[in-house]
């Protein structure tokens, strides 16, 4: 189908010299299902210490929980979900060159595989349209995809902010950082897709921690999604009504190690394609992150400063390193 990316043509050298080679076969381990903590927003009305208390404790134990009663219609998420396959079902020339959403954007909103990988471990086999919340004015083929994005982006927005002071206040810290330092125009949203893949064992999206404060993600019901815990993956059952929660490395850094930016990845399916859309919480390009719990492991930084290092890191090594990059 034309829409696809050309996986197995540009990987092809890749992909011969590998297969077989049980030294790269990304999912050797046993993965174990898991059901992540789930919390009901409705709470913060009436048992709100109580649904503060689990948001944190979640945040510490597991950097990732699900919440239901999040203030985004179910009709809206739905509508969403069938324009973001109509983006993604246009021919993969419009794609690459931006004709199929945006008509100003740069090359770099339209993303699939991983240029820099050296191995399978490297490759993840997605696409994806990667772009600023500010931009969504600027689809021009769209409108329908455009009113959805608008209404998604507004109360996901509202959503973390909400979620982050939470967090902030069970660290006794100032919550004003947020309203201070976090704006729309630094959020992002990435609208992903996962093809099926007809070589088995791959990463639909390789093992990552987010460079965000928070990452808020609508998933289909295919499922797919793992993440470590304990050393340990475990696969994480989708659930139609909750939108899933987790922990970026700026919430790590801030909260000085107490809320857990652990690592997750997507498997990719052989018979089924899976889409989802992020909403990364970011801060402002100069905002600096600093803990609020002393003594500190982690030293000052910029939020341009970390998207620089890890930007160096996936060009030198194919992946991203991340906070330790960081400790003191």
């Amino acid at each position: 189908m034309d829409y696809e990316p050309p996986f197995l043509e540009t990987y092809k050298t890749l992909l011969q010299k590998h297969v077989g080679d049980s030294r790269n076969d990304c999912f050797c381990c046993t993965v174990e299902r898991c059901d992540i903590p789930l919390i009901d927003l409705g709470r913060l009305s009436l048992e709100r210490e109580e649904c503060m208390r689990e948001i944190a404790e979640a945040a510490k134990e597991w950097g990732f929980f699900q919440v239901v009663n999040h203030g985004v219609p179910q009709e809206l998420l739905k509508s969403m979900q069938i324009e973001q396959k109509e983006v993604f079902y246009q021919p993969f020339v419009n794609k690459s060159t931006q004709q199929a959403i945006f008509s100003t954007l740069s090359a770099k909103a339209y993303r699939w595989g991983n240029p820099f990988a050296t191995n399978l471990r490297q490759l993840s086999w997605s696409e994806a349209f990667h772009f600023y919340v500010t931009d969504i004015s600027r689809i021009n083929q769209h409108e329908a995809l455009r009113s959805s994005l608008e209404g998604f982006a507004t109360r996901m927005f509202s959503l973390a902010q909400s979620l982050s002071e939470i967090l902030a206040c069970k660290l006794n810290a100032k919550s004003n950082y947020f309203r201070e330092h976090c704006s729309a125009k630094s959020c992002f949203i990435r609208l992903n897709r996962y093809p099926s893949c007809p070589i088995s064992k791959m990463h639909g999206l390789m093992p990552h921690s987010d460079t965000s404060f928070l990452t808020i993600v609508h998933q289909d019901q295919i499922g797919g999604l793992q993440l470590m815990k304990d050393g340990k993956w475990f696969a994480v059952k989708p659930n139609p009504h909750a939108l899933l929660v987790n922990i970026g490395d700026l919430f790590q850094a801030w909260s000085n190690g107490v809320y857990k930016s652990i690592k997750h990845r997507v498997v990719a399916a052989e018979k089924a394609e899976r889409f989802s859309v992020a909403f990364f919480y970011c801060p402002s390009e100069e905002a600096v992150i600093k803990s609020h719990i002393k003594p500190a492991i982690y030293r000052k930084f910029t939020f341009t400063e970390y998207k620089q290092q890890t930007e160096k890191d996936v060009k030198q090594s194919g992946g991203k390193v991340g906070l330790s990059r960081f400790l003191l």
